[in-house]
């Protein structure tokens, strides 16, 4: 029983999320682990992602782990399970692992990447990808307000579970906003994230950006720690996970 590392990329577009769900086959998780209880002709193995992506959410290079008994090479199964997954899902690379490797607890850092259209067009061929903006944001606000946020924080304010027991602190090193024509990217790297928190971040960045709010009361909505009081969540499909560091 070896220990392999897959690298993959995906459109979350038709996917209830990374993680099985109840009456439903259409997660990654369940995608992968269906494909490779098929190519080893036994129950499907458990595929432990590096993070658990929401519904509507893409990725670039997710990770995660599987163990595999099998005389397959590594490239085998990266072309057998290219085979049959359908077309929004690729595994761009496998390779073995350490023993103990793992995609989640080992992860050091992600990166996160969303993107918004904010020009008098329409984003044809992007708009499963984009939030398509009615009002154009001054990134001037929105990168002062950034910078209060970047840091070690209780993020609870900014995290949709009510019932997190876990602590909500995380550190974000950077939240870069930039942008390219008609598109706007929010960059976010950071040691973890809570539910739904990169698209809370962006939808307050937002807000702040059109004048709702000032960049001044990010420091508020940190010590005041509720979610209410934050902005509107941003929608999943202008989200993308860039990146995963070990």
């Amino acid at each position: 029983m070896k220990n392999y590392k897959l690298t993959m990329a995906y459109d979350g577009t038709r996917y209830f999320g990374w993680e099985h769900q109840p009456n439903t086959e259409l997660t990654i998780q369940g995608k992968l682990e269906t494909v490779l209880a098929r190519m080893m002709d036994s129950d499907p193995p458990e595929v432990i992602g590096a993070g658990r992506t929401d519904a509507g959410v893409h990725a670039k290079a997710m990770v995660a782990n599987v163990r595999l008994d099998t005389s397959l090479t590594a490239e085998e199964i990266r072309d057998y399970m290219n085979r049959y997954l359908p077309e929004d899902i690729c595994i761009t690379d496998v390779r073995e692992a350490s023993e103990r490797f793992h995609a989640r607890y080992n992860a050091l850092g992600k990166t996160y990447c969303y993107t918004c259209y904010a020009g008098s067009g329409k984003p044809v061929f992007d708009r499963k990808y984009v939030y398509v903006l009615e009002q154009e944001p001054n990134l001037d606000r929105m990168r002062k307000a950034a910078e209060i946020l970047v840091g070690t924080h209780d993020f609870a304010g900014f995290c949709s579970n009510p019932r997190m027991k876990k602590s909500t602190v995380r550190k974000v090193d950077e939240i870069g906003i930039n942008r390219r024509g008609p598109y706007i990217t929010f960059t976010y790297h950071g040691t973890g994230f809570l539910q739904h928190m990169v698209r809370i971040l962006t939808g307050t960045l937002l807000e702040v950006g059109c004048g709702i709010r000032e960049p001044e009361s990010m420091q508020e909505l940190l010590d005041m720690k509720q979610r209410a009081l934050a902005g509107a969540t941003a929608p999943a499909k202008g989200l993308c996970l860039m990146k995963v560091d070990y």
